[in-house]
């Protein structure tokens, strides 16, 4: 778990029903995302980690929708991504991380897609799963996600994200100072 992530963070048993209703009617809604899983295999993991619910939580209220997208037989562990249709409305105009943001001068944005995703308890997608979660569905159409960024092309300045245009998807590059309204990102939380 990041650091930035309290243990004490805990949902009201109000919160918790709600919340469990919600992820419940998105995964049967969804079943093609995680077939041969059940729901109540995915709640008994999620009762055992309250830490976990919370993060699911504020992914939630950041508009994300997660939904599971794969099991780890081996470690028993459930994958979550974010699969709002686009990028998370409450995580959008950040940079890509601190040293981005530290380094704009002007016009700075409120924050930055890393850490925002540490403090939910969270990680970026990477290419690999940005491509796994288009195989689930169309995403991105109109928005795009900042993408976890190899070190070489953070080291030199950039910053990776990823989108669905003309029925492909695309991954391209930019300063990771920058930001734009339809840039967010999008999580992916192991259960």
């Amino acid at each position: 778990m990041p650091k930035s992530v309290a243990k004490n963070h805990a949902l009201s048993a109000k919160q918790l029903d709600e919340l469990l209703k919600v992820l419940q009617a998105r995964f049967t809604k969804n079943m093609t995302r995680h077939k041969g899983l059940k729901w109540a295999d995915v709640e008994a993991r999620l009762s055992a980690t309250p830490e976990k619910l919370w993060s699911l939580s504020e992914m939630e209220n950041s508009g994300g929708e997660p939904d599971v997208v794969g099991f780890n037989k081996k470690s028993g562990e459930y994958l979550f991504f974010d699969c709002s249709a686009e990028s998370p409305k409450g995580r959008r105009s950040l940079c890509y991380d601190r040293e981005a943001l530290d380094r704009r001068k002007e016009n700075k944005p409120a924050g930055n897609a890393l850490e925002a995703a540490a403090a939910m308890g969270a990680e970026l997608l990477n290419e690999k799963q940005y491509r796994e979660l288009q195989e689930l569905g169309e995403f991105d159409v109109k928005t795009s996600s900042w993408l976890k960024t190899p070190e070489n092309i953070r080291r030199l300045g950039g910053a990776v994200f990823g989108d669905r245009r003309y029925d492909t998807v695309f991954l391209y590059h930019n300063g990771a100072e920058s930001y734009y309204a339809a840039r967010g990102f999008r999580c992916a939380l192991k259960v």
